[in-house]
């Protein structure tokens, strides 16, 4: 893949970032009466380890979520810029991948069909289409983060082109076959779905795979580069994980730095190994 193809993927990203910024204000806007309603019919808590630790302490925000989907669409639209302007003209395998992790924040708009469904009622078929179009970007995300690290360890790079439709396959397959209720959603607008325990299994063993991979990268390549980034990747998906599953005021913050913290240390370290080549 040329550079100025992937660059153009990173500048599509840039326009999709702002695209679902734009809906999340305006939606959110419209949706604001209607999101108390929203949360008070929702059955579970999110599936977030640390909401589990604190649900004792404190209770499910209604609004919570919205600035979630905020703080991740602004995420995705400020480190694209900066990826693009940092690694316009150095090539480099992995960013690509870790760039499609970051665009796939921007799918989080798709929660706030939940919310606006309380003012449009609209049909359960609406809510699973758009619950669908967010697992999508979600493991899309996991599956490229994968592949970096796959990248990492030597992958032809002639083959980007072709491993980027096995990623959206690969993600589609799972968003459309997973069992959904279309009329139940935890407390950040997260619909009810099937096997979320094996889910939550496989992302785990991907995401140690992934950091394995570089721990390995950094010793054949006998580059201590790769070993921040397998770090930077650890805390970009743990940050992406509390970010999104928060729904108290207590982890949104904490959630987003350390997901900018593993943004940057990743970004940082890829540019310091790739810059004199």
């Amino acid at each position: 893949m040329t550079l100025k193809t992937r660059n153009n993927f990173f500048r599509g990203g840039i326009s999709f970032a702002v695209v679902s910024l734009g809906f999340i204000l305006v939606g959110g806007y419209i949706a604001f009466l209607a999101t108390p309603g929203a949360t008070a019919d929702e059955i579970l808590r999110s599936r977030g380890i640390i909401q589990k630790l604190i649900a004792g302490i404190a209770a499910p925000n209604a609004y919570v979520p919205f600035f979630t989907m905020i703080g991740a669409a602004v995420y995705s639209l400020v480190s694209l810029i900066f990826i693009y302007h940092f690694f316009e003209k150095t090539q480099s395998p992995e960013i690509l991948f870790f760039g499609f992790f970051v665009i796939s924040l921007s799918f989080e708009f798709a929660r706030l069909i939940v919310p606006l469904s309380g003012i449009y009622h609209f049909p359960p078929l609406y809510l699973i289409t758009m619950f669908r179009v967010l697992l999508f970007g979600r493991y899309f995300g996991l599956f490229s983060l994968f592949t970096a690290g796959v990248y990492s360890a030597g992958f032809d790079i002639q083959k980007q082109q072709s491993i980027l439709p096995i990623l959206v396959l690969a993600a589609m397959v799972i968003a459309i076959n997973v069992p959904v209720d279309g009329l139940a959603w935890d407390s950040t607008y997260m619909l009810l779905n099937g096997y979320l325990s094996m889910f939550l299994i496989i992302e785990a063993g991907i995401l140690l795979i992934t950091i394995v991979t570089f721990f390995i990268s950094a010793f054949t390549r006998n580059s201590k580069n790769y070993a921040f980034i397998g770090l930077g990747a650890f805390l970009a998906y743990t940050g992406r994980s509390v970010l999104i599953d928060s729904d108290t005021w207590i982890t949104p913050i904490p959630g987003l730095l350390i997901l900018a913290a593993g943004t940057w240390l990743v970004c940082v370290r890829l540019h310091r190994e790739y810059l004199w080549l």
